[in-house]
C-alpha cells in the first residue's frame, strides 16, 4: 500500500475509541497513522511543525476544542472529524468541522468518514527522501450577504466614538420612520472601550467578549445575539458593549471574533463599530501576537461597506488623518469606500475648502505615498467627498444626560453612507478569509511604507 492516511487524534482521557483507533493503526487493519496527542498545545504543535496531515479525530468534549482549531487544522491542509456520542449532538460542520462520527464507530465508519474528508499521502521512502505533496484545502464558506451593511468608524482622540454613536443614531432613525424597529446596531470593537461610560451603562456584560465566547464552539440564534445587546432609548439603536479591560483581548480567539461577527451582521441589517486604527498583522510586523490583538480592528474594518476615518482640522489632527488614511489604503480598504471626516471643523468656507484641498491632496493623490515615493495607484475615484462635521456646542452635556445627539453630527455622515452604498452597494468580499499567495507579494513584507 503505497499511501496511507496520517491521522492526529485528540480525545478526553480514558475515552474507549482512542485507544480502539490506536490499536486498528498497530495492527495495520486501518491504512492510517495514528498519532495521540494528550493535550491541545501538543496537536497544535503538531499541526504548525510542517508535516503534512490527512485529518484531526477529535473528541466533541476535549478540552480546548473549538472553532479556532478547526480552523488552525484546515489551514494546515487537515480535515477535521468530530467524535460526538451525546444524545443530542451539535451542528459541528456549521462551525467547520468535515464529518462527524458517533461514539461507538467501527473501522469501516472511520475509513469511509476518512476516504470521504481526508486526503491520503504517500509513504515516505528513506532513500528517496521526504515526499512532499500539495495539501488538502477546504474551500472557506463565504459570509452571507445581502441588504446588510457594516459601517466601521476609526480614529483616535477626535471625537469618534460620539460620531459613531450619532451616526447609529440617524440610520436608526431613518429606519424607524420606515418601520424598520431595532435594526442597527453599534458595536463597540476598541481595546480602550469606551461606549459603556458615554452611555452610562448600569451593567458592564455581556458584551463582545460573551459574544465571542459564545461563537467559539458553538452559534447563536438572531434572538440570543439580540439578548446580549442593550436598547438605547430614544435613539433608535442598539448597543453591543466591548471590553471590560483592555488586556481582554487576550482571551479573544481570531476565527470565534470572525464567527461572532458574522452572526452580529445576520442579525442586524446595519452595524456600525466603533474601531480602533491599529490595524497591524503578521505580514506587517512578524508577530503573530500583534495581529492577535488586533483582530477586532481587523475584521471591522477588513469587512465594512463604508470606513470612516476621522481626525480634526488642526495641524496635529490633519497629519493625523493623513496618516490614518494611508493606513487604511495599506491594509486594503478601496478608496471609493473610504470617507475622510473632519470633526469640530470651522464654519468659514474658505477653510473648509482648505482642508478639504489638503485631504484630496495629501491622502488620495496618486503620485503620492508615505515615503515620498511614487505609489502607483489610480485616480481618485467615487468618493462621497469629505465630510465636514461643525463644532457642536453642550454635546457632553447631552452624553451625560443620555439624550438625543444633535443632527448635526449624524445627518452629514449617514448621507455619505448612503451615496456611498448607491453607488457601490454592498461589499462582495469580507477581506477576513485568507487569500492566495502571488509570486512577488512576499517581498512587499519588508517595504516600510509608514507614514512618518
Amino acid at each position: 500500500m503505497n499511501h496511507r492516511y496520517v491521522v492526529l487524534g485528540l480525545a478526553r482521557p480514558r475515552a474507549p475509541w482512542f485507544a480502539e483507533v490506536g490499536r486498528w493503526a498497530t495492527a495495520g487493519s486501518a491504512p492510517l497513522e495514528f498519532i495521540r496527542c494528550v493535550a491541545r498545545e501538543e496537536l497544535t504543535a503538531n499541526l504548525a511543525s510542517g508535516r503534512p496531515f490527512s485529518a484531526v479525530l477529535v473528541d466533541a468534549g476535549s478540552h480546548g476544542f473549538d472553532r479556532d482549531l478547526i480552523e488552525l487544522a484546515r489551514t494546515a491542509g487537515s480535515a477535521t472529524i468530530v467524535v460526538d456520542d451525546a444524545p443530542a449532538p451539535r451542528d459541528w460542520q456549521a462551525l467547520g468541522a468535515h464529518g462527524v462520527l458517533g461514539g461507538g464507530f467501527s473501522r469501516a465508519d472511520l475509513v469511509l468518514a476518512l476516504d470521504t474528508h481526508a486526503k491520503p499521502l504517500p509513504r515516505v521512502d528513506a532513500e528517496a527522501g521526504h515526499v512532499l505533496e500539495a495539501r488538502h484545502e477546504t474551500e472557506p464558506v463565504a459570509p452571507a450577504t445581502g441588504d446588510n451593511h457594516w459601517i466601521s468608524v476609526v480614529g483616535a482622540g477626535a471625537g469618534t466614538s460620539v460620531l459613531a454613536m450619532a451616526l447609529a443614531q440617524a440610520l436608526g432613525e431613518d429606519r424607524q420612520r420606515r418601520g424598520d424597529d431595532d435594526r442597527v446596531v453599534l458595536a463597540d470593537l476598541c481595546l480602550d472601550a469606551d461606549q459603556a461610560m458615554l452611555h452610562g451603562a448600569a451593567d458592564i456584560v455581556p458584551g463582545i467578549s460573551e459574544l465571542a465566547e459564545a461563537y467559539r464552539s458553538g452559534r447563536l440564534e438572531a434572538a440570543a445575539v439580540r439578548d446580549l445587546t442593550f436598547t438605547v432609548h430614544g435613539r433608535g439603536y442598539h448597543l453591543l458593549l466591548g471590553l471590560r479591560r483592555h488586556r481582554d483581548w487576550a482571551a479573544l480567539r481570531p476565527r470565534s471574533v470572525v464567527a461572532a461577527l458574522d452572526g452580529l451582521a445576520a442579525t442586524y441589517p446595519v452595524v456600525v463599530a466603533d474601531t480602533d486604527a491599529d490595524l497591524e498583522g503578521e505580514q506587517d510586523c512578524g508577530s503573530v501576537e500583534i495581529e492577535e490583538r488586533n483582530v477586532l480592528a481587523r475584521s471591522a474594518v477588513g469587512r465594512a461597506d463604508v470606513v470612516f476615518a476621522v481626525g480634526t482640522g488642526d495641524l496635529k489632527g490633519l497629519h493625523a488623518l493623513i496618516r490614518l488614511l494611508w493606513r487604511l489604503r495599506s491594509f486594503g480598504v478601496p478608496t471609493d469606500r473610504l470617507v475622510p471626516v473632519v470633526n469640530r471643523a470651522p464654519r468659514q468656507p474658505r477653510a473648509r475648502a482648505e482642508l478639504t484641498r489638503a485631504i484630496r491632496e495629501l491622502g488620495f493623490a496618486p503620485s503620492l505615498s508615505p515615503t515620498g515615493g511614487h505609489d502607483g495607484g489610480s485616480e481618485p475615484n467615487g468618493l462621497a467627498g469629505v465630510v465636514l462635521v461643525p463644532n457642536v456646542r453642550r454635546v457632553d452635556q447631552v452624553v451625560r444626560d443620555g439624550g438625543r445627539l444633535p443632527d448635526a453630527l449624524g445627518r452629514p455622515l449617514a448621507r455619505a453612507v448612503d451615496a456611498v452604498l448607491n453607488e457601490l452597494g454592498g461589499r462582495a468580499d469580507h477581506g477576513t478569509e485568507p487569500q492566495p499567495v502571488r509570486p512577488g507579494d512576499l517581498g512587499n513584507r519588508f517595504d516600510d511604507r509608514a507614514a512618518s
